[in-house]
């Protein structure tokens, strides 16, 4: 075999092409934080003043006129989010445990992981027409909570299926072994152990997929639409937090418009929670 040579530099060059690259990572670093704070700021600064516990009690304000709150659209985005949460985890974990555990290096274990790996870039918009003509042409105009907890799910299926299958592969083959060699069914070895030695993998997925859902807005405007209404029922249009903040960011009364800054708000502090909690559990993981 042919010797492998590197193109020769000399000192000087070596350091001035070291001194480059950490000049520009450490400025490119430093740019997306400036952006990322002066987001925080300006979210923080316009949305604080409305924050207050009747915010999160009221009912949405009259046009031009009032005071409200968020409560129907929060209730209607925790009730399409936990929908959501049980049609796509179970599915997205049952996925990744077939990839991981039974289908591994077969093709149709491959095409399902093209699939996955597929459906993780696509546009939620795509999804949202998706849904729309799946579930809400199939009754003539007729929007609902239940179409857009579908196109939640179909976002979320693929974060946990992806994951559920990299924790499961993290966990070594002697475990397997050693279990399946005492007699122990595959799918007790599976739920009782392996899901138990991946619990916080598991759980780091299922959080990324809600994460990857709560600031969705376009498939929700496509099958969920909005309303004023206290959403008792998932079967009709829905009020939720991103379409809200939509329409009131872009209406022209401004009582509104400082609802739509509180609510923006409320999403940004849920995704800082999220992210944090997913921190702590990846560093605990790393640390065992």
């Amino acid at each position: 075999m042919a010797e492998l040579r590197l193109p020769h530099r000399s000192p000087g060059a070596r350091k001035a092409m070291d001194v480059f690259i950490r000049f520009f990572s450490v400025t490119s670093a430093t740019i997306g934080i400036f952006f990322l704070c002066w987001i925080l700021w300006v979210v923080l600064k316009r949305g604080h003043s409305v924050l207050s516990l009747s915010f999160f009690t009221s009912a949405p304000p009259s046009p031009g006129e009032g005071t409200g709150g968020i409560y129907y659209a929060l209730v209607g985005t925790l009730k399409m989010t936990g929908l959501a949460c049980l049609m796509g985890v179970p599915l997205g974990l049952l996925t990744g445990v077939h990839l991981a555990e039974f289908g591994r290096h077969s093709w149709f274990a491959a095409a399902v992981r093209f699939c996955v790996n597929l459906l993780m870039g696509i546009p939620s918009i795509l999804v949202g027409l998706f849904a729309y003509t799946v579930i809400v042409l199939s009754v003539p105009k007729h929007y609902s909570g239940y179409a857009g907890a579908f196109a939640l799910a179909i976002i979320m299926l693929p974060t946990v299926a992806r994951t559920t299958e990299d924790m499961l592969l993290l966990v070594p083959d002697t475990l397997r072994e050693s279990t399946l060699a005492l007699g122990i069914p595959r799918w007790r070895m599976i739920t009782g152990i392996l899901f138990r030695a991946a619990r916080k993998g598991l759980l780091t997925g299922v959080l990324l997929s809600i994460s990857r859902v709560s600031g969705e807005t376009a498939p929700l405007l496509f099958t969920a639409l909005n309303n004023n209404y206290y959403p008792k029922n998932l079967g009709r249009p829905t009020a939720n937090l991103t379409v809200t903040i939509y329409n009131y960011a872009m209406s022209p009364y401004e009582n509104w418009q400082r609802v739509a800054w509180g609510a923006s708000l409320v999403i940004m502090a849920f995704l800082l929670g999220i992210t944090v909690l997913l921190r702590t559990l990846l560093r605990e993981r790393s640390h065992r």
